[in-house]
């Protein structure tokens, strides 16, 4: 499956590049614009804008409901830094010797996601958003209990009698987070982006949980314009979305047709999809979009330290979205979840770690999930 995940995105990469070839030379020469002047005088400023034409619409608050079918669920012991026969957690390609398995029967919940702007300029946007995902789960056991838990740290609290099940089942996951998104135009057809994020994410209730668990994830793009239908920017990010911890190259690529039909909208790897514009008021995205966090468990973590599942999905799916009224429209999504990671890491000082494609760290606990289909339904208020 991973490779074939592999294959998919690699294809999503080369799209851009075979567009560019097939269009740069026959398109409208935009340069004739450059010596306009007002009759005063003045030279008329003139900045790269936020979008293209023919693009989905900017959400600036979004309420959504997200559910995944039933699946399978294999979970080992938990292990920690320094405990255990040989002082250490499992290997990272070692097998669980007695999992627990059971059943996810439902896993869902209410996600709120807000983009505002905060200055909005032809020389800056700025757009600041607070962000909420809550993850319930209804899980059967299957068979007998297990253990799921080792001897804690020399001097830790004792843990309570409940496993991951236990948790999962009374306290579910939840992300909350801060996004600010720069937007600054250097030219008429060049710009640079930066976004910058802190999350807060965990099985943690009204109280929160200590702030020294947030993860800081920051992308930095340079991108030029094309046209008013394409353009495209290269860029590098710190992200956690499929869990760990990670630092990757960026490719952006939006692109419309020349009827206004066909285009894509890519964020590479975080994102991609080819898109199909019915009207101006009803469009279908069809791609995939990665998704997780790093989520400390309170009831494993002892001390300084920090115990966290490395949440991570990649979701191959379908968009519908459409206009309802002026400025509010609507999606729905089906698709496809596959598990990336649900492993986990006994972090010491909670300080969190590269592990990359060749890390030989070993993970506190290891976890395996099947892949169900999923569904989400939301309602968004819009620019224009």
């Amino acid at each position: 499956m991973k490779h074939f995940l592999t294959i998919i995105l690699g294809l999503f990469l080369c799209l851009p590049f075979a567009v560019i070839a097939q269009e740069e030379d026959d398109d409208e020469d935009w340069s004739m614009y450059d010596d306009f002047e007002l009759e005063d005088d003045t030279p008329v400023k003139r900045y790269a804008k936020p979008t293209i034409v023919g693009m989905s619409p900017t959400r600036f608050v979004t309420v959504a409901w997200d559910a995944q079918m039933g699946y399978d669920m294999s979970l080992s012991d938990v292990r920690f830094n320094n405990s255990g026969p040989n002082g250490q957690g499992f290997p990272v390609d070692g097998d669980v010797d007695q999992p627990t398995n059971a059943r996810a029967n439902y896993t869902g919940g209410l996600r709120l996601n807000s983009n505002i702007p905060v200055i909005s300029k032809s020389s800056l946007v700025w757009q600041s958003g607070i962000n909420f995902m809550d993850v319930r789960y209804n899980i059967d056991r299957e068979g007998t209990r297990g253990t799921q838990f080792a001897t804690p740290p020399s001097g830790g609290n004792q843990m309570g009698d409940r496993d991951l099940v236990d948790i999962l089942n009374e306290d579910g996951l939840r992300n909350l987070n801060w996004t600010n998104t720069f937007f600054i135009p250097v030219s008429e057809n060049q710009y640079i982006i930066f976004q910058g994020q802190m999350d807060l994410s965990g099985n943690y209730g009204i109280g929160l949980q200590p702030l020294n668990t947030i993860r800081y994830s920051a992308a930095a793009v340079y991108g030029k314009v094309v046209h008013e239908r394409k353009r495209w920017g290269l860029g590098v990010s710190r992200t956690y979305r499929v869990g760990n911890l990670n630092y990757v190259p960026v490719v952006a690529f939006d692109y419309t047709s020349r009827d206004r039909k066909w285009g894509t909208e890519i964020l590479f790897p975080a994102r991609a999809h080819v898109r199909y514009n019915f009207s101006r008021e009803s469009l279908l995205l069809v791609g995939f979009e990665l998704e997780g966090q790093s989520y400390r468990i309170d009831d494993f973590s002892f001390g300084d330290n920090s115990f966290e599942i490395k949440r991570g999905e990649a979701r191959a799916r379908v968009e519908w979205q459409r206009k309802l009224m002026t400025g509010i429209w609507s999606h729905v999504q089906v698709g496809y979840r596959y598990d990336w990671s649900f492993d986990a890491d006994d972090l010491e000082g909670s300080r969190d770690f590269f592990r990359g494609l060749f890390g030989s760290q070993e993970f506190g606990m290891r976890n395996n999930l099947t892949n169900p289909i999923y569904f989400q339904v939301g309602v968004s208020f819009v620019s224009g």
